[in-house]
């Protein structure tokens, strides 16, 4: 299993992705990856495709997801890793995570509108996949298509981020829901990304603590929004807590994402992965 190379993070046009389940699972297969798991926002309706896709190209395939929680006033994401799809209180977990999406994004369209950027709904609708999961990225995507910004990085710089116009906040699961469903419906719950969020040093310390004691497994520590430095500092987090390490590209598209899928280097040595006990 040492020689398999795993990508446990990545989006389809089910959530906020480009490229629907059989592309990402044939781009993923391109790159060398062996083991893969498509892990949409607060959805499973690409899982039972992507399971497909991979199968037939002889990827080991794991089931997953990334739900959105809210954690002292921020947006964390958990993913979930091994889940069962088909589990009915996940399903009602993740559906009520996505209530409220369109109300937000007719919002966001609203304070858009007070910067001179109208239309704003309309054109994010052009690029979503699934209109329950209207997101701030289809805005980018939008504001990049008008000529707003040049590419969606540029977007979040400066729009649509906390102080910025465009930015409204949502509440989502809470960390104690969003580790439930996914230990409920059998799967291994990891913080991903841990070196976007702006946590102080004891806000982290609170965060990892409280995980763990939910039952919180693994964190991502090689991973597409970390920077080359971060993988070591989140090696040393993991090392520190006990968590299990894993890794992921958290690509979304061509173009969009600063990893393709397959590209990250392996996790650092002294490490215990979160597919250690799996038996592939």
């Amino acid at each position: 299993m040492s020689q398999l190379k795993f990508d446990l993070h990545c989006h389809s046009n089910v959530s906020d992705g480009l490229l629907p389940p059989e592309q990402v699972a044939a781009r993923a297969h391109a790159h060398g990856v062996g083991v893969w798991a498509l892990t949409d926002h607060d959805e499973l309706g690409g899982v039972a495709r992507a399971r497909a896709a991979a199968q037939a190209l002889g990827m080991h395939h794991v089931g997953g997801v990334e739900i959105s929680v809210t954690w002292a006033g921020q947006t964390v994401h958990v993913v979930g890793l091994r889940v069962d799809e088909t589990n009915p209180a996940l399903i009602a977990g993740l559906a009520a995570t996505r209530n409220g999406r369109e109300r937000r994004a007719r919002e966001i369209a609203d304070e858009l509108d007070k910067v001179g950027i109208c239309g704003a709904y309309e054109g994010a609708l052009q690029h979503v996949g699934n209109p329950d999961l209207i997101s701030r990225t289809h805005f980018a995507r939008h504001m990049v298509e008008r000529g707003h910004c040049g590419d969606t990085k540029e977007v979040f710089a400066n729009y649509l981020t906390e102080g910025k116009p465009g930015y409204v906040p949502h509440r989502w699961a809470t960390l104690d829901e969003a580790v439930a469903w996914i230990r409920g419906a059998g799967g291994v719950a990891v913080i991903a990304h841990p070196g976007r969020y702006k946590y102080s040093p004891l806000q982290f310390g609170a965060l990892f603590d409280q995980f763990k004691q939910l039952g919180g497994a693994a964190i991502e520590v090689t991973t597409g929004s970390h920077s080359p430095e971060q993988y070591e500092e989140y090696a040393q987090v993991a090392r520190h807590y006990g968590f299990l390490a894993s890794m992921g590209s958290d690509f979304h598209g061509p173009g969009e994402s600063r990893v393709d899928l397959g590209e990250l280097p392996p996790l650092s040595r002294g490490l215990t992965p979160v597919w250690h006990d799996w038996g592939f």
